[in-house]
């Protein structure tokens, strides 16, 4: 995989794995107890975001090694998934 293609991918799965980690640990004001005036009961008491950038950065490199691993190894590639049907006419083949 050239370096362009995987900083990409690494990019779009760092930012996939964001939002899945988000919600760890959440705990709202009206959880706790104690509402912030001019806030809303929703908002999160304490965001954590440090510690979640972190595990968002390990999970995204221990699931890209294992999606370089099967691109890189396995021989996995666009053509073995299934996306779109061939509509190119059997003549130019």
């Amino acid at each position: 995989m050239p370096i362009t293609s995987a900083i990409a991918v690494y990019f779009v799965l760092w930012w996939i794995v964001l939002f899945a980690v988000l919600p760890w640990g959440v705990r709202s004001q009206e959880e706790s107890g104690e509402v912030v005036p001019g806030s809303t009961e929703s908002a999160p008491e304490r965001p954590l975001l440090v510690r979640k950038l972190i595990a968002t950065t390990l999970v995204s490199a221990v699931l890209f090694a294992i999606l370089y691993a099967v691109i890189g190894y396995g021989g996995l590639t666009l053509d073995d998934i299934p996306l779109l049907p061939d509509f190119t006419p059997k003549d130019w083949k």
